[in-house]
């Protein structure tokens, strides 16, 4: 929960609201048990909690019951605007539904419990969250460890851009261990999701309408899981919505992932690249993503040099998706010649598996486990991650330079350069 902090004395470590006698008799005994005074468990539901939080602090964790509440997902998002940075919620109701419990968790909701409650189940739920609480945070954890920004690309739809996007992804997190983020800047119709067999949630919807809202605690609750190492920000936003955005939310969502992962992988349709260039303004490697056809030749031979006039600094590694040697239309030599650069990555055509993804709601990678098209995988995690050791190795020594540099006057008048150049790009 993300509201604007209100100065209001010290936060209390507990409170809850609840709607019934039963259910406060026993989040009295569950806070007792937790040494937390019972005078700060209220009667009166999500609601009364809205109303008392708008005008005090909230506290550090909070238990809401929603038993009386018609349209529970309002009104945890109207609970959200009153709860400052930090505040662990955990709700209770009546309702049993998947996608309710997926919608809440989504929303920022740490756990929700169905009622009737027992006493075990609610003490077990107020102790992760005060465990959760003493936790270091992503940003906390990664400080140490730099991080690594990449872009994927196609030069034409159908290309696979999204498939080496959600595969590279699990390589990298599964394979060499690292805090792994996808965001998927298909709004619309963007695959990250469904690829990995995943509710994409309302987080990159939620962002482009309020950019001012992004900040860690939103990556934290915005973020849907794939696994221990990876997580995932995607949409399907209705067809009918246009997206109304001036790219200020992609690039805090770039900012904010910067702080919170160790690779950040973003799949950017080149219809998104176009209107908004800084989106790979601070990348370390694109990747360019191409079939083996004219039209392709002919569009990466564009983009590759779109690429070096506006992010001369970055890596391009060129990937041609779905190679066939006996029926494609160009053959690997006629390509390279064409774009007059080799290809870096062939990812040769295999329909039984990826078909097999498909039905599985894995990522191909993951599904070539054990095969030998497996090779390609670990070669291309190869060169992505030595271009982010390499940039991890250049890092400190800029910065050594940076700090032995001569006068204040001199390094206002770097920054400002690169304020210039920035805002040219």
């Amino acid at each position: 929960m993300n509201a604007p902090f209100k100065p209001v004395g010290l936060r209390d470590l507990f409170n809850a609201f609840v709607c019934d006698d039963d259910t406060l008799e026993l989040i009295r005994v569950a806070a007792g048990d937790m040494g937390w005074p019972i005078e700060k468990c209220n009667k009166g539901g999500l609601r009364n909690a809205v109303q008392s939080l708008s005008v005090s602090a909230s506290p550090n964790i909070l238990f809401v019951d929603m038993s009386e509440s018609g349209d529970p997902i309002n009104d945890i998002n109207a609970l959200a605007e009153v709860c400052e940075p930090g505040t662990v919620v955990i709700a209770a109701g009546q309702v049993n539904d998947v996608r309710l419990y997926r919608d809440l968790l989504s929303s920022g909701i740490q756990d929700y419990l169905l009622k009737p409650l027992s006493l075990d189940q609610v003490r077990e739920s107020l102790t992760m969250a005060q465990a959760m609480l003493s936790a270091p945070k992503h940003a906390d954890m990664h400080d140490a460890k730099p991080h690594h920004m990449m872009a994927v690309v196609g030069v034409r739809g159908g290309a696979g851009a999204s498939l080496v996007a959600t595969s590279l992804a699990w390589a990298i997190s599964a394979q060499a261990d690292r805090q792994t983020a996808l965001l998927d800047l298909d709004v619309h119709f963007g695959t990250g999701a469904l690829t990995l067999d995943l509710e994409p949630g309302r987080g990159l919807i939620d962002a482009i309408d309020n950019p001012s809202r992004i900040d860690g605690l939103f990556i934290e609750r915005a973020m849907v899981r794939a696994s221990d190492k990876l997580s995932l920000l995607s949409a399907e936003a209705p067809i009918h919505q246009p997206v109304m955005t001036d790219g200020s939310a992609f690039f805090q969502l770039e900012e904010e992932l910067r702080n919170a992962f160790e690779i950040t992988i973003i799949d950017i349709p080149r219809q998104v690249l176009i209107p908004f260039p800084h989106l790979v303004s601070e990348v370390g490697t694109i990747l360019l993503v191409s079939d083996v056809t004219l039209a392709s030749a002919r569009d990466t031979i564009r983009l590759l040099s779109w690429f070096k006039q506006n992010v001369p600094g970055s890596r391009v590694i060129l990937v041609a998706n779905k190679f066939q040697t006996a029926i494609g239309e160009l053959s690997r030599k006629e390509f390279e010649s064409s774009i007059e650069r080799p290809i870096d990555v062939l990812i040769p055509f295999d329909p039984k598996l990826v078909s097999q993804s498909a039905k599985l709601g894995k990522s191909y990678a993951e599904i070539c486990k054990g095969t030998k098209a497996a090779q390609v995988w670990t070669n291309l995690m190869r060169l992505v991650l030595d271009a982010a050791d390499d940039e991890a190795e250049e890092a400190p020594a800029a910065a050594k330079k940076a700090k032995s540099g001569g006068s204040l006057l001199g390094k206002l008048g770097g920054i400002g350069g690169m304020m210039a150049k920035k805002g040219a790009k």
